[in-house]
Formats: structure tokens, C-alpha cells, sequence
């Protein structure tokens, strides 16, 4: 199970982070910061996970963006390795060559193809087809209901 997951940036600035269990703010906090800070210390030849506390941490490095999720102890790290790749794929899909700035600016976004690929730390849908077409339906739904409203604010005014 994917007790958490991590995106943050070469500089070590969190830009996406997702909590699969309850804990506190300050908890949360004082760990993102310690993930961080020992991931981006370790050497580029070195394995892609570390064991940290009673998770393990598994990473990956896409251009200026570290995505890292922890998992429990007996997890297959390979497994975990294919499900960042897999929600890189469909950052690439949708935004075209994902960046750190695509982020930043549409974290709805990323956040919400995070939901539809993982719902309470297990891999909901591993078929790119079926998460690429629930979020262009989500798409579809939010231009209607912008449409409406402007519409709506037209005849008002």
C-alpha cells in the first residue's frame, strides 16, 4: 500500500504531495522535509529506494522532478517503479511534455489524474485508455459548466 507520495523539485520545493493516511500537519511536514532532504543527498548510481522509518521510500528522478512514494516494508519496489512511470505517462499525455511549470499551475489537474490512477493508496486503473478518458470527461463537463455560467452572468448583467 502507498502511504504517501511526494513530487518536489531538484531544489527541494514541494510541489505535489498526497496522503493516503491520517496524520498531523507538523508530522507531515517535519517528514516531506526529511524525505526530501535525504533523497536529493544521495548519488545519482545508488538504488531507487531507501528504507526510512517503517516505510520504504521509492524513487524516481523525471528532468527537474522527483516523484517518491512510500510504501510498506513488503511491497515490490519494481511495482511501485511502474505505477510513478505509469503517472508520469499520463502527466506526458495530457499536458505534452510535462514540467515542473505544468504542475505548479494545473495542480488540480495533476492531482485529479492522480485520483482516477490511485484511490487510497492502491492503483485504482492501470489502463492509460481509461484514466486518459475519465479526465477528458471531466474536461468536457468543466467547459460545459463554465460555458453555462458565463452564460448565465450575461443575461444577469
Amino acid at each position: 500500500m502507498i502511504h504517501f507520495l511526494l513530487v518536489f523539485s531538484r531544489q527541494g520545493k514541494l510541489r505535489l504531495q498526497k496522503w493516503y493516511e491520517a496524520s498531523r500537519q507538523k508530522d507531515k511536514k517535519k517528514s516531506a522535509r526529511d524525505i526530501i532532504s535525504i533523497i536529493l543527498a544521495r548519488k545519482g548510481r545508488v538504488s531507487n529506494y531507501v528504507e526510512w522509518k517503517d516505510v520504504k521510500i521509492v524513487y524516481k528522478r523525471y528532468a527537474s522532478l522527483y516523484f517518491a512514494f512510500a510504501i510498506d516494508l513488503d511491497d515490490n519496489e519494481l511495482i511501485t517503479l511502474e505505477v510513478i512511470h505509469r503517472y508520469v505517462e499520463l502527466l506526458d499525455k495530457y499536458f505534452g511534455s510535462v514540467c515542473e511549470l505544468d504542475i505548479i499551475f494545473n495542480f488540480e489537474k495533476a492531482y485529479f489524474i492522480l485520483d482516477e490512477l490511485l484511490i487510497g493508496g492502491m492503483l485504482q486503473d492501470s489502463s492509460k485508455k481509461n484514466v486518459l478518458r475519465a479526465i477528458s470527461h471531466q474536461d468536457m463537463l468543466h467547459e460545459e459548466s463554465e460555458s453555462s455560467r458565463s452564460t448565465l452572468e450575461e443575461l444577469l448583467s
